[in-house]
């Protein structure tokens, strides 16, 4: 995972849900949520990520009310434990309590506190509804959004960075919605509850509390400025951690290839150590916050306790409202810091709504016609038209590419490596469109058909073969839905694969692992040339499908491959010159243009490009064998 995996935060618990008995001290209150990643456009970001919610806008309305009625119910709760200290003070004093007055305040507070956990209930569970469906549909979209972005914004950004997007950033918006937005109406209403009680108590008491808030905020605010710096760097050092795990189980059989487990090793122990410092410098100086308000709010505790005494000395509050008002103040502050936690995780999380909808507003792969046309027994005649592509604009790679294929040709594309021979097949399959020009099949621009009736046309055996999870008759079946097993079978046995089928314990109900690893190269080869012929596309895409074979199983690809070339158009893109010999047409490009066309022996006789190149590989084979 890339820049994106560092939203692994989750809101703290509500002061609403604590109540005012479970404070650790004066003013214990959560720890703050640090976020160093902020939004570009809040405001507009928050509107669009409203909308998601709008759907249940009167459910929401019912859980804010219920969230309002259940923070009253417990801030009301520590003035309604006064009376009932004040009765029993006054009881001692004058020698008889009145119980009666003492059991119906102790009723009142129960009710108080069972409506308090009923209402809270409640607004949760609704909440929780709310914001899972909300969350649905925003998946929904990036989901459905997904496989309409075209080829390039894959190949431009990291693997990592779009599955963190869709996976991090929306569990952060998930939690948010579940949590925050009622913690924030609670905190809300308690402070404003608190505030109002401790007026109607004592204004003085109130005022000697208010002098601890902007001393607490004081010291809070240098050291959570300082945080957010290294919190920041906590972020970066994870996503490039995450980034760099990803890199190394993808290519690990690579890394212990060329003998790079040392290295590897020593990258991640380097990554793993920048975590270490940025983490430990912001948990360390965030951990002081709480520490600094505790000090500054047990100050303020002392003070509001010495007064207190005075007043009830002097008969000028109750017994009971002194010990009421100490309540509130310890936990005065605790809505205020609960506030600033939940303001933080907003702009976390407002910043990742951010990077989901930045995939939601991608340029999409432009539109099939509305009115598409279908080449309904398609012959293979392709043909270039003046074809000019760039991957970057301003940076051309194939200026005015002119080829024409007839039906049943093989075609044989070579060139030296970043000549542009891949970017063909891209084009032909119009995984990118063209800059200028165009490109038809049997005459039919293949802008005017939908990208689905025009990839039907085609059929693929790449260099680097693919393979999933399941079993061999499936994977072989994925070139053609509803294929039968007879089928199956029949295409296996012409891809020269159905003998070492046929020897596996399971056969053709063997599964492929994760990785195909239970497989050799040629046998995965060879069954995804099965995959082609059981497809039966009327024009081939071949990428120099034994390149990565022995030389016995090359034989068997190759007797596959000119069963499989047989009656089509085959476009073969070849590095190895001695398997092209008998191509119809050899074209060779160099610097996204052709500069030589072909046959074999036309292009040897010119003395040109090609011939340098394959004399090259000749010699080089001979000095070999020589050797």
């Amino acid at each position: 995972m890339s820049r994106g995996a560092e939203h692994g935060h989750r809101p703290g618990r509500g002061f609403g849900k604590m109540g005012f008995g479970q404070g650790h001290g004066p003013g214990g209150a959560q720890g703050l949520v640090m976020v160093g990643e902020k939004a570009k456009d809040f405001r507009g970001t928050t509107r669009r990520l409203v909308r998601y919610l709008a759907p249940w806008k009167y459910q929401l309305v019912a859980v804010l009310t219920m969230a309002v009625l259940s923070t009253l119910f417990t801030v009301f709760s520590p003035k309604i434990v006064g009376q009932a200290i004040t009765i029993l003070w006054t009881g001692v004093v004058e020698g008889a309590i009145d119980y009666r007055a003492l059991m119906s305040i102790l009723a009142t507070l129960g009710w108080l506190y069972l409506l308090s956990a009923l209402f809270s209930y409640l607004q949760q569970f609704l909440m929780v509804d709310v914001s899972q469906q909300a969350i649905f549909n925003l998946r929904e979209d990036v989901s459905a959004k997904l496989p309409r972005l075209p080829l390039a914004y894959y190949d431009s950004r990291p693997h990592g960075e779009t599955l963190s997007r869709v996976t991090n950033d929306i569990e952060l918006i998930s939690s948010t919605f579940q949590q925050g937005l009622t913690q924030m109406v609670t905190a809300v209403v308690t402070m404003v509850g608190v505030i109002i009680m401790m007026l109607l108590i004592s204004p003085l008491m109130t005022v000697i509390t208010f002098v601890a808030l902007p001393l607490g905020i004081a010291v809070a605010r240098p050291v959570i400025k300082r945080s957010q710096k290294y919190f920041k760097e906590q972020q970066e050092a994870l996503g490039a951690l995450n980034g760099h795990v990803e890199e190394v189980f993808t290519g690990h059989k690579e890394i212990k290839s060329f003998g790079r487990e040392e290295k590897v090793i020593a990258e991640f122990a380097e990554h793993n150590e920048r975590l270490y410092a940025a983490g430990w410098r912001a948990q360390f100086i965030s951990g002081m916050i709480m520490p600094l308000m505790h000090l500054v709010n047990n100050v303020a505790y002392i003070i509001v306790a010495v007064a207190g005494s005075i007043f009830a000395a002097h008969r000028l509050v109750q017994v009971g409202d002194i010990q009421a008002f100490i309540q509130y103040a310890r936990h005065f502050s605790q809505p205020i810091t609960q506030t600033a936690q939940i303001a933080n995780l907003l702009q976390s999380t407002v910043a990742a709504a951010e990077r989901v909808f930045e995939i939601l507003d991608e340029t999409e792969e432009i539109p099939d016609s509305a009115e598409p046309k279908v080449i309904a027994f398609p012959r293979g005649e392709v043909r270039f038209e003046d074809v000019e592509f760039s991957y970057v604009k301003g940076e051309p790679l194939i200026s005015q590419m002119n080829i024409a294929v007839r039906p049943g040709q093989t075609v044989a594309i070579v060139g030296p490596t970043g000549a542009g021979k891949t970017t063909l097949v891209n084009l032909l399959l119009r995984f990118y469109e063209l800059d200028a020009g165009r490109i038809t099949i049997d005459g039919v621009d293949i802008r005017e058909m939908t990208r689905g009736d025009l990839r039907k046309i085609f059929g693929m055996v790449l260099q680097d073969t693919w393979l999933f999870h399941g079993t061999i008759s499936e994977n072989i079946a994925y070139g053609r839905a509803g294929a039968t097993d007879e089928e199956i079978v029949a295409a296996a046995k012409a891809a020269n694969a159905d003998h070492f089928i046929r020897t596996l314990p399971e056969g053709y109900a063997t599964v492929i692992n994760e990785e195909a690893s239970n497989l050799s190269q040629g046998q995965k080869q060879l069954l995804t040339i099965a995959r082609a012929i059981l497809a039966d596309p009327p024009i081939l895409i071949l990428d120099e499908a034994t390149s990565n074979v022995d030389t016995r199983t090359e034989v068997l690809v190759q007797q596959a491959m000119t069963k499989l070339m047989k009656g089509r158009t085959s476009f073969v893109i070849a590095h190895r010159l001695s398997t092209i010999k008998n191509a119809d047409l050899i074209l060779v490009i160099n610097n996204g243009r052709i500069i030589e066309q072909g046959t074999h022996t036309e292009l040897l006789e010119k003395g040109g490009f090609y011939a340098e190149l394959y004399k090259s590989q000749f010699v080089g084979s001979r000095s070999e064998l020589a050797g």
